[in-house]
């Protein structure tokens, strides 16, 4: 499909494995130039090599998002190498297990910066590249702001902060033409998802009574499944789309499971 986003430059944070990777490959195939940044430098190659094999064309950017300055470094280099930057996803974070027993301030304030900060830090850094390329933003969010998890208060006030920045950035840039909007992911095997359900006792009676909690079919959405909505989002087929909070969960957070 020809989504009109070939040459688009395209900024993804967290580009090169899980959901990122999805996103990045995804991008790829619709002919973006993908500039994936990420803290490490063998990741990102990885991923660029496979996005190459494909004849797509990838990037990497070496930033530890954790740190405000690397921010607008980050994009700075990205903007001088291409002259233009006509999208960003912001997808860079870590669901930290800082709970409200287990956690303290120091804990607390770290996943905010580890999850949250970035997301205003990249953005603002994006605008004025935006704003000459009438661009668009997709924050990636999780279900945790809406349903909870349990013992990971850090994250989840970090992805509650992420759709409020969404809706409150579409209002904000209207008149400059930037779209903004929000895919969150509930129940998506990645390898950070892996790592986590091997922390739970009886590992895979978990994931089988989690899936079979998935109304759409009974089966965890893809990374390809999150990058594809990522894409149509960015791209002009979404020309009138803005502020939205999308979930692509296959029916996860909000169908009656009651049924099934």
């Amino acid at each position: 499909m020809n989504l009109g986003l070939r040459e688009k430059v395209i900024v993804v944070t967290g580009g090169a494995k899980g959901i990122g990777q999805g996103i990045s490959e995804s991008l790829a195939l619709e002919s973006a130039m993908v500039a994936i940044v990420g803290r490490n430098e063998a990741d990102n190659q990885l991923c660029i090599e496979k996005i190459q094999a494909t004849g797509g064309q990838a990037f990497s950017f070496v930033a530890d998002l954790s740190n405000p300055s690397a921010c607008a470094e980050v994009v700075e280099k990205i903007a001088t190498m291409f002259g233009k930057i006509d999208g960003l996803v912001n997808n860079a974070g870590l669901n930290d297990g800082v709970g409200l027993e287990s956690g303290n301030y120091e804990k607390f304030i770290q996943s905010i910066n580890a999850n949250l900060t970035h997301y205003y830090l990249m953005a603002q850094a994006c605008l004025p590249y935006l704003k000459k390329s009438k661009g668009a933003i997709v924050n990636i969010g999780s279900k945790t702001a809406e349903t909870g998890q349990g013992n990971t208060s850090g994250y989840a006030a970090s992805n509650g902060g992420r759709n409020a920045l969404t809706r409150e950035w579409a209002l904000e840039l209207r008149n400059f033409g930037i779209r903004v909007n929000s895919v969150i992911v509930a129940e998506c095997f990645t390898p950070m998802y892996e790592k986590w359900i091997q922390t739970l006792d009886n590992p895979t009676e978990k994931l089988a009574s989690i899936t079979n909690n998935i109304p759409l079919g009974k089966r965890m959405t893809t990374k390809e499944e999150i990058g594809d909505m990522v894409t149509f989002l960015l791209s002009p087929k979404s020309s009138h789309t803005t502020g939205q909070i999308i979930h692509v969960d296959g029916g996860y957070v909000h169908l009656d499971r009651a049924v099934l």
